[in-house]
């Protein structure tokens, strides 16, 4: 696990965010406990660590089924009176030819059950995602915890 200083301080995010490198099954599982963590130290409440658990889960086995590897960052936040985190995955894999398609519940390229993308943005409160193939794939999300 990597700690870097953030390069937004000031501007609502914590001094510090959290990246996790994810090439294997173990990094899924580091970036979820991870993940739980600091949500639990940002005052979710727990109901809210297990949502926050799963969306990261997610991202991280997205990135080592579809990408190989990529990397899991993690930030607390705070907009105002609300605090929150924010979460970026991202790779440079093959990227998502057709991401509206990849976010439809069902559809998978893998077989399976076409859950992960379109689960995340569910159980989160903002989603957004770029991609590009050829060049990677980058989800953003934030849970608010106020």
């Amino acid at each position: 696990m990597n700690v870097v200083r953030s390069e937004s301080e000031g501007s609502g995010e914590f001094p510090t965010a959290i990246v996790i490198p994810i090439a294997s099954d173990l990094d899924i599982i580091r970036a979820r406990q991870t993940a739980r963590s600091l949500a639990m130290k940002l005052g979710f409440a727990p109901g809210d660590l297990a949502v926050i658990a799963t969306a990261i889960s997610e991202l991280a086995r997205n990135i080592a089924v579809y990408a190989g590897r990529g990397e899991i960052y993690m930030s607390g936040i705070i907009d105002g009176s609300r605090r929150g985190m924010t979460v970026v995955a991202r790779d440079e894999g093959p990227g998502i030819a057709d991401v509206e398609k990849a976010l439809t519940p069902g559809f998978s390229t893998s077989g399976s059950l076409g859950l992960g993308l379109p689960g995340v943005r569910r159980l989160m409160d903002d989603f957004a995602i770029v991609s590009q193939p050829g060049r990677g794939t980058e989800v953003r999300v934030r849970k608010w915890s106020i």
